[in-house]
């Protein structure tokens, strides 16, 4: 399977390597813990009516979901030291944009950079991410929205993501 530089996500190496043990995690304990809970459920008895053996196999089922998208992600991955602090927007740095005369702060790249934060993220890829892709603090960029109107959003600021 080939993957195109369009298809790949930006990830510095801390997420990188925070995903790669999670996916170590599940593919090796994980797999052995969920097979052993659907084979002491398996062995109550009657699996049409057995909740124990039904959750397990969703959770399995679960597990098995993450543990291929991590395998895509990190084989897709590009891998990068965290941006500079120069003001350009690009992936892993917090952008604040005026949208509509409202502040929007937001991560910009992948929602697996920011991991367990409460951080609004926005992919290079997504209408808003591409057109301020590459620009700098006090630039201004416009993009068309899903209702087919133009948006145009002015670059408040643009700092490393620190998470």
């Amino acid at each position: 399977m080939t993957e195109t530089t369009a298809s790949a996500s930006f990830l510095t190496q801390e997420a990188y390597d925070r995903l790669k043990a999670e996916l170590e995690e599940l593919s090796g304990p994980g797999r052995t813990d969920i097979a052993k809970r659907i084979e002491a459920a398996r062995e109550e008895g009657d699996l049409k009516e057995n909740g124990g053996y039904h959750a397990a196999k969703e959770e399995q089922g679960k597990m098995e979901a993450r543990i291929r998208q991590l395998t895509q992600l990190l084989e897709s991955a590009k891998v990068g030291e965290k941006p500079a602090d120069d003001g350009i927007v690009e992936p892993g740095m917090v952008v604040t944009v005026d949208l509509l005369g409202d502040d929007l702060t937001f991560l910009l790249g992948s929602r697996e950079i920011a991991g367990d934060a409460d951080l609004e993220v926005y992919s290079e890829k997504s209408p808003l991410g591409a057109a301020i892709n590459g620009k700098k603090k006090g630039d201004s960029a416009s993009y068309e929205a899903p209702n087919g109107k133009t948006i145009t959003v002015k670059i408040k600021d643009a700092k490393p993501y620190n998470g």
